[in-house]
């Protein structure tokens, strides 16, 4: 129980305050002309002013509130390395035991795991949570239990009481890492991109593992190559991309006996491959309606290189004509067909015919060129089965095709194949198809289709339209008809020229979105989506993963639409996951190339010491012992050796109040009546006043 004097004055309080002055200017005139009784009348002006404050006693029974102590536990990535996780299980006995063993204390406890995505150990923000959980009146004291890397430290609160730091980890810890400071998201393949990579060295090194490091390099998985390097320096590396489409790249450096951990001894950096220029040779054999169709589909794309050639007049035709005079340019053909043929990505021959203008031998180079990697279209027309064919060339062992020598005129509707329907070329073209078909051409050229050919359009009767195939390392294909431009003319709904032409000329430029066998996986946060495209009559079997710690999952696929096939898993951790189905092989990297959680590792109180300082905590090891805790007094040193205080912070809830009068009014009105009864007898008594001096 306590008790105050409360005032609820019977006049406002500047009122009060006027008549106290002229009061007090009264006694003082009193005083001045030396009445004897002065005195009695500021007692009498004090009494009557008291009485207008109304004073009163205010009793109040008062519950004393526990002083509360807040502990937060680091549980992030990096406090589970080693034996921190059990040494911060014992610190957080050990501080249980003590505030358990202090009168009117309460323990709170908040556990922290990492932040979302790659933001690492949010200490502060869980301080700061914590913190407005509770009175700030109640907190008497603050526990961090971690190893001090702390990722927000413009977050930290204002505490109200001593904030300390139990530390994990070991004075003796140590720890390498490697970092990729830069890596581009793209690259120009068959071109050098230079990343800057550094192996750096943290803590207590043993002195015979300064100085130099193994690194090894893998791309997508495969065998890697490894260099002794320096430890401590940048390091300018070129790397050059072995294929377009995402390129994995894989640093690791070796687990030294004693290291902390080996989860920051590797970066994984995805570099998109792209090429610079698509270098195109097109072969017009003679002016015709859609010859410029294949120059403008080319021509429109900013990324292609076209070299276009039509022939105009054929040599046998003998009308005097000097042939100088018969081009603004000579034709190129050595230049092009033996010197520089490895330069260009794609050949097209449109509508060409064998007029002598290209010795066989240049064509045997042609054929030479697809074997070795080289791709080549045939847009066919009526040529196509005379004697002056290509497939009468040295062409004909590469092609996927053999011509009846029959042209088909008439209209007929081109359809994809049970096999296009799947194959990315001419997968999907038929989405928006309308229900009447698409615009009609008007004339095919007989072929048919050899083994290892791969029809993904029909034509008249169902013949084989477009041919697509595999020869050696390159590829090649044949377009049975001249009149694809009928479609780009809008004829009869037309149909979807522009969008067929682009896929086919860039699958055989290798484009890898447009392989017909490709296992692909990409990462969105922790999930991993596989994809499947496979042209294969019968589905594909169940994709097995293998994750960063060697562990491995089967996966089994959905078709979503004809030819593709895809899942989405959960991945366990993070790293690098290998995905492997039939004979394919990928690779995915899930998370950060370097978690945030693992760039500093060294337990250490640096980060946090000013914000300790501010508030006379402390930082103290465990591996030296678990504190005691104690009571300090508000603005006193709250740590020392071995021992951690809290300041008591006295507070309270009032369960009861009582007020009560400290005279009732006519009390106050006979005191005032008995001191001024009092001053007029004084001054009676003794007469006149004395005359001041």
């Amino acid at each position: 129980m306590t008790g105050s004097i409360v005032f609820d004055p019977l006049l406002p309080w500047p009122v009060i305050a006027v008549l106290a002055a002229a009061a007090l200017a009264l006694v003082g005139v009193a005083l001045w002309r030396g009445l004897q009784g002065w005195w009695l009348r500021g007692l009498t002006a004090a009494a009557l002013l008291a009485a207008l404050a109304n004073p009163a006693l205010q009793e109040e029974d008062r519950a004393p509130l526990t002083d509360i102590v807040i502990a937060v536990i680091d549980e992030s990535a990096s406090q589970q390395i080693g034996a921190r996780p059990a040494q911060a299980e014992e610190a957080l006995v050990a501080l249980r035991a003590e505030v358990a063993a202090l009168p009117n204390t309460e323990l709170r406890e908040l556990r922290l795991p990492d932040a979302p995505g790659d933001g690492g150990t949010e200490l502060m923000t869980a301080l700061a949570e914590a913190l407005a959980e509770e009175p700030r009146a109640r907190v008497a004291g603050g526990v961090l239990i971690t190893d001090g890397q702390a990722h927000d430290l413009p977050m930290a609160p204002d505490m109200p009481a001593p904030l300390h730091v139990l530390l994990t980890g070991s004075e003796s810890d140590w720890d390498r890492r490697l970092i990729v400071r830069n890596a581009p998201a793209f690259a120009i393949i068959g071109e050098p991109v230079t990343l800057t990579l550094r192996i750096e060295d943290q803590g207590a090194v043993p002195e015979a593992l300064q100085g130099s490091a193994d690194l090894s390099i893998a791309i997508d998985g495969e065998p890697p190559q490894t260099f002794r390097v320096p430890v401590g320096q940048d390091m300018e590396l070129p790397v050059t991309l072995p294929h377009g489409g995402m390129n994995v790249l894989q640093f690791a450096t070796n687990t030294e006996a004693g290291e902390l951990t080996d989860r920051n001894n590797a970066a994984i950096v995805s570099i998109n491959g792209v090429r610079d220029r698509l270098r195109v040779l097109l072969v017009s054999g003679e002016p015709h309606a859609g010859e410029r169709v294949w120059r403008n589909l080319l021509k429109s794309d900013p990324s292609v290189d076209l070299v276009h050639f039509t022939i105009l007049r054929p040599p046998e035709k003998q009308d005097g004509i000097p042939v100088s005079e018969l081009s603004l340019i000579a034709f190129p053909t050595r230049e092009l067909f033996v010197e520089k043929i490895e330069e260009f990505d794609l050949i097209i021959f449109d509508r060409y015919r064998l007029r002598g203008i290209l010795p066989l031998n240049y064509l045997e180079n042609v054929r030479d060129y697809v074997t070795n990697g080289g791709t080549v279209l045939v847009a066919a027309g009526p040529e196509f089965g005379t004697a002056d064919s290509l497939w009468r060339s040295p062409l004909a062992e590469i092609l996927p095709v053999d011509a009846t020598s029959r042209v088909i005129e008439g209209g007929f509707r081109p359809v994809l194949s049970e096999l296009g329907k799947r194959h990315p070329v001419t997968q999907g073209l038929d989405a928006a198809q309308p229900d009447e078909g698409w615009g009609r051409w008007f004339r095919q050229i007989e072929i048919t289709a050899r083994d290892g050919g791969q029809v993904v359009m029909e034509g008249a009767d169902g013949r084989p339209l477009l041919v697509l195939a595999r020869e050696g390392e390159g590829r090649i294909a044949v377009m049975a008809s001249d009149h694809a431009w009928l479609w780009g003319r809008g004829f009869e709904g037309g149909g979807p020229q522009l969008e067929l032409l682009r896929r086919l000329a860039h699958w055989m430029m290798k484009e890898p979105e447009l392989e017909e066998e490709a296992l692909t996986a990409l990462a969105d946060g922790q999930t991993i989506t596989i994809t499947r495209r496979s042209i294969a009559e019968t589905p594909p079997g169940p994709v097995t993963l293998t994750a960063p710690d060697g562990s491995e999952a089967q996966v089994d696929l959905t078709e979503t639409v004809p030819g593709r096939f895809a899942a989405e898993w959960p991945a366990p951790m993070l790293g690098l996951y290998r995905v492997i189905q039939d004979d394919l092989e990928t690779v995915v990297a899930v998370g950060p190339s370097a978690p945030r959680e693992f760039e500093e590792t060294i337990a250490t109180g640096d980060k946090l010491a000013d914000l300790v300082d501010a508030t006379n905590g402390g930082i103290l090891r465990i591996e030296d012992g678990t504190p005691d805790l104690r009571r300090v007094g508000e603005g006193r040193t709250a740590a020392g050796r071995g021992w951690i205080g809290i300041t008591p912070r006295g507070a309270y809830v009032t369960e009861d109040i009582r007020i009560a009068a400290i005279l009732p009014p006519w009390a106050w009105l006979l005191l005032s009546a008995a001191l001024a009864l009092a001053a007029w007898l004084v001054e009676g008594r003794n007469g006149r006043p004395r005359s001041p001096r």
